[in-house]
């Protein structure tokens, strides 16, 4: 499965997984990954480690993600980017957004 989802022991960190590429096709299951069970982390993570494309529609995930996380105050960090996601993120002015590592 290309999105994997772990919750910190002590609830307050969601860490959304992805591998592969990031498009439409992984829209479900990453809607999923932070909405499942009625989950309230304090912070997100979204690990792009094992993602090697990235397009418009995984923004657009992003973006729902940030909303459901609480919009402007939402916490949220996406980590371990390769060059290329790097550029798309840059790009789409993502480091206004999020915090990018």
């Amino acid at each position: 499965m290309p999105i994997k989802a772990t919750l910190s022991p002590d609830g307050q960190e969601l860490t959304i997984k992805v591998s592969g590429r990031f498009d439409f096709g992984a829209h479900q299951d990453f809607r999923e990954a932070y909405e499942r069970g009625g989950l309230t982390p304090q912070r997100f993570v979204v690990d792009l480690n094992d993602t090697d494309y990235i397009d418009s529609s995984a923004l657009g995930m992003l973006l729902l993600l940030r909303d459901h996380a609480g919009g402007d105050v939402a916490d949220i960090r996406i980590i371990h980017c390769n060059q290329n996601v790097r550029k798309v993120l840059s790009i789409s002015n993502f480091e206004q957004l999020f915090s990018i590592e």
